[in-house]
């Protein structure tokens, strides 16, 4: 063992590091800081089995034992960066779209929002979903946090939509059949390269599902 070095226990057996890669910072909130964004930026371009702890750890420029003294693990990881990434998307979503007229726009602005989104160079989809569909479904926490996110959409559109005069008979179902059009446009807008032609359908067929959903 090199002087200084040492043992970790990880995902893939036991190990051995320096404690401070060469140059890293010694702030421990900014190493956390850039260890989850650097981690977020690979696991949504990879894929997460794709990426290893090594490749986080150069990604950041941080030694993998300030990744596990951070993290625990890489399934640790995967879970903040998944908490973090869902907080994110969620209070662009609502700060962007709280300008909107009250009603029918305010919703549509949601997919408006979406569909500059679907148009970004690097866009490759939902990270939370691309995570729970890259595990199987097989981690429960993974599992758990997607549901989590998909509530919030529910939950954002669910509030809109009690917005309108009047309201929808059932606001709790047109928000899931939303979240449908939503999800269903993120996944095909990823495969057709960031096209954002899916974000103006999904919009057009959400205005149609408003306008003839049952009122109080």
């Amino acid at each position: 063992m090199e002087p200084g070095g040492i043992i970790y226990r990880s995902d893939k057996g036991w190990g051995v590091v320096m404690p401070v890669a060469k140059g890293e910072p010694l702030d421990p909130a900014a190493t956390r800081a850039r260890i989850l964004d650097a981690a977020t930026r690979l696991f949504y371009a990879r894929g997460v089995h794709a990426v290893g702890v090594n490749d986080i750890a150069a990604e950041a420029g941080a030694s993998k034992l300030s990744l596990y003294r951070n993290f625990g693990s890489k399934q640790r990881l995967v879970a903040a960066m998944l908490v973090e990434r869902s907080e994110r998307v969620h209070a662009w979503l609502r700060r962007e779209t709280a300008d909107a007229p009250a009603g029918e726009e305010r919703v549509l602005a949601v997919f408006d929002l979406l569909a500059t989104w679907f148009g970004q160079a690097d866009y490759h989809g939902c990270v939370v979903v691309n995570t729970v569909t890259d595990t199987r479904a097989r981690d429960p926490e993974v599992t758990a946090l997607g549901r989590a996110h998909l509530d919030r959409y529910r939950e954002l559109l669910a509030e809109r939509l009690a917005e309108l005069d009047p309201p929808p008979a059932e606001p709790g179902r047109l928000a899931r059949q939303l979240l449908l059009l939503i999800e269903g446009a993120v996944t095909v807008a990823a495969i057709d390269s960031g096209d954002p032609a899916p974000g103006a359908d999904a919009r057009d067929a959400a205005r149609c599902l408003i306008r003839s959903a049952p009122r109080r």
